[in-house]
């Protein structure tokens, strides 16, 4: 017997809509197909469905009169908040209504509710500074539980809000939780303590890096054109950063760290206010404070000094040119 389609309805709030431009990248020739073959109906999304004012109105009431199921609401740009909690710098056109009364609604109908990017899960990039719209994610500002629907909230099918964090999500990570939840295979268990979807938040961007072995013999680049290890001066934190971007490349080819930049953190809550520049580390006492996860600081200074005294020629001196200045020597591998 067949499944019943997984009904989805996308939101745009306070962003820029590059989650959505990431999602058109999605490795398919066929995007609504994959989508169809996966057994989900989008009901709306306001770039890529052919509905507009009344007709998107009608749908969010029946949707809300119980005349239509919905299954994931996909929430895009952070939520906005002000004035003085009003909500109306964001009002949903034809409607008169704040954007935050219409998410707040729709979550109370919705199986889940699915932050799309790092705005709508923490606030991200439009919470940043002064913050004047009182801009915060679903159920969380920054890494403070709370947001817009606060700690205890719970979708219609027992779940949190599903954090897709990142700056813009990495398409697969999107289509992946839809198609689980499709599938009814994603689970309170399945999330991460950020409700990150775990088939991505368990990985480091430092799983995979082409950049490995600069990190193992701590062969660092000095300038952004250089092939080192780009942690100690740079400002990478890749090994910090919860996500598969390495592993799972964006547009099948590419990564931040394999075009030359460094891992600003974009999965992770307050990434958007470092503290300090993106392309610098900050030491203290020429040690970098962002530290690899779960590595003690004494651990790291050892195995650090250690790995530079026995750095190959050949890799200090690749790391910091822009292209490969010595290549691997050619020695016989059989045993004798």
């Amino acid at each position: 017997m067949a499944r019943t389609a997984l009904n989805v309805l996308w939101l745009q709030s306070g962003g820029c809509g590059g989650c959505s431009m990431s999602l058109l990248c999605a490795d398919t020739t066929d995007f609504h197909g994959q989508l169809r073959d996966a057994g989900i109906e989008l009901l709306w999304h306001p770039s890529l469905s052919l509905e507009t004012g009344r007709s998107v109105v009608g749908l969010l009431n029946d949707v809300l009169d119980g005349q239509v199921r919905l299954d994931v609401l996909c929430v895009e740009g952070a939520l906005l908040r002000g004035p003085n909690g009003t909500g109306r710098f964001h009002v949903l056109a034809g409607t008169g209504l704040p954007m935050i009364d219409w998410v707040q609604r729709l979550a109370e109908r919705a199986g889940v509710v699915l932050a799309v990017g790092s705005c709508a899960a923490w606030g991200g990039v439009t919470a940043g500074g002064a913050n004047p719209t009182d801009a915060c994610g679903l159920q969380h500002e920054d890494d403070r539980p709370g947001g817009l629907l606060g700690v205890g909230y719970r979708s219609g099918l027992g779940l949190p809000v599903v954090n897709v964090a990142g700056c813009p999500t990495h398409p697969g990570w999107v289509m992946d939780t839809l198609m689980a939840l499709a599938a009814r295979e994603l689970q309170a268990d399945d999330l991460d303590a950020l409700g990150r979807p775990r088939l991505y938040a368990d990985q480091l961007v430092h799983h995979g890096c082409t950049r490995n072995e600069f990190y193992e013999f701590k062969a660092s680049a000095e300038k952004p054109s250089d092939l080192g290890c780009m942690m100690e001066h740079m400002g990478c934190k890749g090994t910090q950063v919860h996500a598969d971007c390495n592993t799972r490349l964006w547009n099948g080819e590419g990564s931040c760290t394999r075009g030359g930049y460094a891992c600003i953190a974009c999965t992770e809550p307050g990434f958007q206010e470092p503290g300090h520049p993106f392309h610098e580390t900050p030491k203290i006492a020429g040690i970098p404070i962002g530290l690899p996860t779960d590595m003690p600081k004494a651990w790291f200074v050892a195995l650090a000094s250690l790995s530079k005294s026995a750095t190959p020629k050949r890799v200090k001196l690749n790391a910091t040119a822009d292209h490969r200045v010595v290549t691997p020597a050619i020695r016989k591998t059989r045993l004798k």
